[in-house]
């Protein structure tokens, strides 16, 4: 009968073995291979380290809850490090070491969390049947030696967590579809308020940029308590924890001085095992320093840290930063409600990436509803990626035209890309018609009749099927495609959401469709037959 027991000090050398033999060498956090560093987390009253031992085999399986993985008082703990030995696989451990750790912690925390490996399902199943709802899905989370993985992030709640959450959040509109989607599994109602008014904050220049030390650790203290009444960042350490914890965290502050004094104030942890940046606390009294750290952080990452990430968690009624956040190539990942408490309620996070490597996932095996919540995430990073194209082709078609940069933007962030080889059918005579693709590369011939007749082409920064977007009609013609096509897809749901709230948007592109309709419908030589739909 194997035991489920808190860890002890000798038992380190075995949970080290079972990490090894599970991960090999190229597990993340290389500290698990430290006999030191796990007597410590042991020890630690920060942390619970839990073992499976078999009469027979021994130790063959661990896991832990690190307890205080968010900012003091937060009550949040990170369900997270277990691993079996492959010898005692499919005995069900996984499930027993989670079963005794929620029992374990139940009167200890509001909020856990995991980051699940999406490479297998079964944590994920696991972590489901357990009560934690899937939020978020972080790209390319873990390095493995030269490869990455993405992880899934999973909440639970405990206690009174939800009974606090009392704020209505204000969120940027390209965060609402991930906040729906996260609200509804965790069973709570859509009570945010869309911000389509609040602008980002603007462009400084004339600052001094450099680390904190201990000698401006005194006026940066002044500065926090004097100004910092509403917090816009989230993290595990705050400067209040005093410069002694903070440098034994290998915590950081990039602070900007303009005129010799300090203007603000960027706090961030670098993380060796994952290669990740993490921004913990931002302190401003000048509004136009926040943009030029978070350059020079970005800068820092990429070219002295090795950095494949940066990461940060913005408060859910701050759209000013999540703005200036999206602006500066950052996106969000997750939506977290009642994570962080501050003053005397929990408040929702929108945690948020600046990916600095290619987004290339690997092989993932993502289960429902955990699919459902990474579709969404992945759909803005490939978005990103054909955002720059949408930019080249905007001159060349009608589509866009009259819009301005921020119209443009809000429109282009519904877009889904899309890929068809030559000889593929992007629609039949009939179909039922529901999309407009705007063609970034490529070419198109739409033809009609049972006996296909040639009505003209379509290529690079025109639309196909946008009747679909001013009727909802079936399709009266087919899309052959003649040249390897890349094009960005506008749903008629998406359009109509954005036209009822963004009217403005709504009329110049209705009058942009039905420019271009009759423009391709001249060019053909067929008097009378449909053009594209």
């Amino acid at each position: 009968m194997i035991e489920i027991r808190p860890a002890v000090e000798d038992d380190a050398a075995a949970i080290r073995d079972i990490f090894q033999a599970t991960y090999g060498e190229d597990y993340t956090y290389r500290d698990f291979y430290d006999l030191q560093h796990l007597k410590k987390l042991i020890y630690s009253d920060d942390t619970l380290v839990l073992v499976a031992e078999d009469p027979s085999d021994g130790v063959v399986g661990t896991a832990s809850v690190v307890l205080e993985s968010g900012a003091y008082t937060d009550l949040v703990g990170e369900f997270g490090r277990l691993a079996v030995h492959p010898k005692a696989w499919g005995r069900g451990l996984g499930r027993r070491l989670l079963e005794e750790r929620l029992w374990q912690v139940q009167d200890r925390l509001h909020v856990g969390y995991m980051e699940a490996r999406v490479v297998r399902h079964h944590s994920l199943i696991d972590a489901g049947d357990h009560g934690f709802s899937p939020v978020g899905f972080l790209p390319l989370k873990l390095r493995f030696g030269a490869r990455r993985e993405s992880t899934a992030l999973l909440i639970r709640y405990f206690g009174e967590a939800l009974a606090l959450r009392r704020n209505h959040p204000r969120i940027v509109p390209e965060v609402y579809p991930l906040a729906g989607a996260a609200m509804a599994q965790v069973g709570l109602e859509l009570d945010v308020v869309v911000d389509e008014e609040s602008a980002s904050y603007p462009e400084g220049d004339e600052y001094s940029l450099h680390e904190l030390t201990a000698t401006g650790y005194a006026a940066l203290l002044r500065i926090e308590r004097g100004r910092l009444r509403r917090r816009e960042v989230f993290g595990p350490l705050r400067l209040h924890y005093g410069f002694f914890k903070l440098q034994a965290g290998h915590s950081n502050y990039l602070l900007a001085r303009r005129d010799g004094l300090i203007a603000a104030a960027l706090g961030f942890t670098v993380d060796r095992d994952e290669g990740n940046v993490r921004i913990f606390e931002l302190i401003h009294l000048d509004d136009g320093a926040i943009r030029c750290l978070l350059a020079e952080l970005e800068r820092r990452g990429r070219e002295e840290l090795g950095a494949s990430c940066i990461e940060i968690d913005v408060g859910a009624d701050a759209p000013r930063m999540q703005r200036t956040l999206l602006e500066l190539g950052y996106l969000p990942v997750a939506y977290v409600p009642a994570l962080a408490f501050h003053q005397v309620e929990r408040r929702d996070v929108v945690k948020m990436e600046r990916l600095l490597v290619p987004f290339e996932l690997g092989a993932m095996d993502l289960v429902s509803p955990t699919r459902e919540i990474a579709e969404l995430v992945i759909r803005s990073f490939e978005l990103r990626e054909v955002l720059p194209r949408i930019g080249e082709v905007v001159h060349r078609g009608v589509l866009f035209s009259g819009l301005n940069a921020e119209q443009l933007q809000r429109l282009a962030a519904l877009c889904r890309p899309v890929t068809f080889e030559v000889g593929e059918q992007v629609f039949a005579d009939g179909d039922s018609c529901s999309e407009t693709y705007l063609l970034l590369d490529g070419e198109v011939a739409v033809e009609v009749g049972d006996r296909p007749r040639p009505v003209g082409t379509v290529g690079p920064g025109e639309c196909l099927g946008e009747v679909a977007l001013l009727t909802g009609t079936a399709h009266s013609a087919r899309a052959t495609v003649t040249r390897a096509v890349r094009a960005a897809v506008l749903t008629r749901a998406d359009i109509v959401d954005l036209v009822r709230r963004r009217p403005d948007i709504g009329v110049v592109l209705y009058r942009n469709l039905a420019k271009g309709l009759g423009e391709k419908l001249r060019r053909t030589d067929l008097a009378g037959l449909p053009a594209s739909s």
